[in-house]
């Protein structure tokens, strides 16, 4: 009875070894091209809605800079009217009865037309100041389309070692499974001859379940993973390529005052905030200086009459404008320019703090994730040794199914600690450069 019953156990254990295979086999099964990480970099560049969105905010922004030139170039305006009017007027006669009224009425036709000419002369800097602050929002604009574009990057690269790290996982618990199901059939064997307990079978058959539940996680999580990077692409399509393994660790060679000072040349988002700061310093002088006179020429040539032939006429001269009174209205725009500025001031200490804190956190990742790296490597070098002492103790009868299963789950965890290390150091290199503005140099 208990030989059936172990009999069929293996079948059992057999048989779910050939699905898992199948499984693994039809999930791996290769695609036609291979991406790297610079081809899917363009891929995303060229489908992210929202890189097209900051695109358009520059555009608008050019827009705004030719709307304020307006203000220095000639105005040049054309009407014509036509219409028919009704006049009434009371007239007094003297008759042989005296003096008496007599009202009259008269419809006629007018037809007027001009060309009216226009144009400022001089305004104290009124409008090369407000030129001025369009081409600064401009700059700005433009920073925060390069910092959508540094942000893209990143999420393309997160994503794209997210799914190397999960596939790499997804090949340890395959690995797993098939070695927890081989440690199974061994338990049997041994169990059918008398050379195990029954409890060496039962335990082997949990960690079977339990690697296979892992199984499952971990292909469900590289499932995750390449959607993560199909939104970050841009894709609306499923990926149908495959991506290089990058994953392997490049050196850094960066010091905190060299990082630092390429974070504040290179960080577009202070660039930004520069710009503004700018744009609001023209503000206040383009304000101020609206308590100043503006002089302008203009300049007209017409026609009019009741009636065809039209009578022409023109008229030019100049004009000198002097704001004498506005009711506070300019000098409540000037104090909120002014305002305006003191706090992109602000804005701009603190983001300085904030760019020293994440360039020196993601310094201080790299190094860690580096040093991770080699000690994960020697860790899993150590379990998988382990490992196969264990397997052969136990395959010659010295050691037991406990030391072997806590040998397989060392090695589980050392080779998924790896993977984890390799990945959390391409992900702090990508934070590096994100903190610092740039690409990091290629070795």
């Amino acid at each position: 009875m208990i030989v059936r019953r172990t009999m069929g156990l293996a079948r059992r254990a057999a048989l779910a070894l050939l699905l898992g295979v199948a499984a693994t086999a039809a999930a791996q099964e290769p695609r036609a091209t291979t991406k790297t990480l610079a081809e899917c970099i363009e891929i995303a560049l060229a489908n992210r809605p929202n890189l097209d969105s900051a695109a358009a905010q520059v555009q608008g922004g050019r827009a705004r800079v030719r709307q304020t030139w307006s203000g220095y170039l000639p105005q040049l305006n054309g009407a014509y009217s036509s219409n028919r009017r009704k006049s009434s007027f009371e007239s007094r006669t003297q008759g042989p009865g005296g003096i008496s009224a007599l009202s009259q009425s008269t419809i006629s036709n007018f037809h007027s037309g001009a060309v009216t000419l226009s144009q400022t002369l001089f305004d104290f800097g009124q409008n090369l100041a407000a030129i001025r602050a369009a081409y600064a929002r401009e700059d700005s604009l433009e920073a925060d389309a390069a910092t959508t574009r540094k942000q893209v990057l990143f999420e393309v690269k997160q994503s794209y070692f997210d799914v190397l790290a999960s596939e790499r996982l997804l090949a340890v618990a395959d690995e797993t499974v098939r070695s927890n199901r081989k440690q199974l059939e061994q338990a049997v064997g041994r169990n059918e001859v008398g050379f195990a307990p029954r409890i060496d079978v039962t335990r082997s058959e949990v960690l079977v379940a339990q690697a296979e539940l892992d199984q499952l996680a971990a292909r469900n999580n590289a499932t995750v993973a390449e959607e993560t990077l199909r939104n970050a692409l841009g894709l609306d399509a499923p990926i149908d390529f495959a991506i290089a393994d990058e994953l392997a660790r490049r050196a850094v060679v960066l010091d905190e005052p060299s990082a630092l000072a390429a974070a504040y040349e290179s960080r577009s988002d202070l660039q930004s905030i520069l710009a503004q700061q700018r744009a609001a310093d023209q503000d206040v002088s383009q304000y101020r200086r609206q308590h100043l006179p503006t002089v302008s020429a203009d300049a007209s040539y017409g026609w009019s009459n009741s009636e065809f032939p039209l009578q022409d006429n023109w008229v030019f001269g100049a004009t000198v404008n002097v704001p004498l009174f506005s009711g506070g209205l300019t000098e409540g725009r000037v104090a909120e320019a002014r305002a305006n500025l003191r706090g992109l001031q602000a804005d701009e200490r603190t983001l300085r703090q904030q760019i020293a804190l994440e360039t020196r956190r993601s310094l201080l990742d790299v190094q860690r994730a580096a040093q991770s790296i080699d000690v994960s490597a020697r860790a899993a070098e150590q379990a998988a040794e382990n490992l196969a002492l264990a397997e052969g103790r136990y395959e010659t009868g010295v050691g037991n199914v406990i030391e072997l299963t806590d040998a397989q789950v060392q090695r589980t965890s050392a080779e998924a600690d790896h993977v984890s290390a390799l990945y959390d150091y391409q992900v702090a290199v990508a934070a590096l450069e994100q903190a610092i503005g740039r690409e990091l140099p290629t070795p």
